[in-house]
C-alpha cells in the first residue's frame, strides 16, 4: 500500500463521477491534474448514506459557499458507484462532485485504504495549485472527520489571500 505525504505531488487520477447542478446531474470524468490552478480538497470517505458521512459531506455542503470564496475546489472519494453517490447527492443536495473509485484505486495509492482494500479511511488531502499536497489528515477510526470550519481555516493557512489580508468569507453555518 502507497502512501502520499505532505510536500508530495499528489498522483494524478481520473475517476467517474457526479455533480449536481441546478439540479441535474452531470456524470463525467475527473482527472486531479485538470484542476491545478487553485486548491482542491480529496475528502475520502468509507460509505454513501452512512449517518457519520451524511453528517460529514453535509458539513462540506453547508459551508461550500465558504470553499468557493477561498477558490478550492471539494471532491468527496468514496469506492461506492456512480449511481450510489447521484442518489446520495440528491437526497443529501450535495452540490460537489461524487467519484466513484474502485478497491486497488486512488484510496490505495494515496495510502487511505484499509481491510483489503473493502474500505476507505476517512481522509482529507488538501492539494496546492501546482499539484503539491500541503496538509492530510487520515483518520484512525471511521467515526470522527475534520470539520468543514477546520479545513477552511488550513486552506486560509496555505493560501493566503491574494492582498495579504483574509478572505472575506461567509459566516459558518
Amino acid at each position: 500500500m502507497g502512501a502520499v505525504d505532505i510536500g508530495d505531488v499528489a498522483p494524478d487520477f481520473v475517476l467517474p463521477g457526479i455533480q449536481v447542478v441546478d439540479g441535474e446531474v452531470h456524470r463525467m470524468p475527473f482527472r486531479l491534474s485538470k484542476e491545478r490552478g487553485h486548491p482542491i480538497v480529496l475528502a475520502f470517505y468509507p460509505l454513501d448514506q452512512s449517518k457519520v458521512c451524511t453528517e460529514q459531506l453535509c458539513s462540506y455542503q453547508d459551508n461550500f459557499s465558504g470553499f468557493d470564496a477561498l477558490g478550492a475546489q471539494v471532491w468527496g472519494i468514496s469506492l461506492q458507484g456512480v449511481e450510489s453517490h447521484e442518489e446520495f447527492a440528491r437526497k443529501q443536495g450535495l452540490t460537489f462532485p461524487l467519484l466513484a473509485d474502485s478497491r486497488d484505486g486512488v484510496a490505495k495509492t494515496y495510502g487511505v485504504s484499509t481491510l483489503g482494500g473493502m474500505l476507505t479511511r476517512r481522509s482529507i488531502f488538501i492539494v496546492d495549485a501546482g499539484g503539491v499536497v500541503q496538509w492530510k489528515h487520515v483518520a484512525m477510526m471511521g467515526l470522527s472527520f475534520r470539520k468543514a470550519d477546520e479545513i477552511r481555516e488550513q486552506i486560509l493557512r496555505l493560501f493566503p489571500a491574494p492582498s495579504g489580508g483574509a478572505f472575506a468569507l461567509p459566516a459558518p453555518a
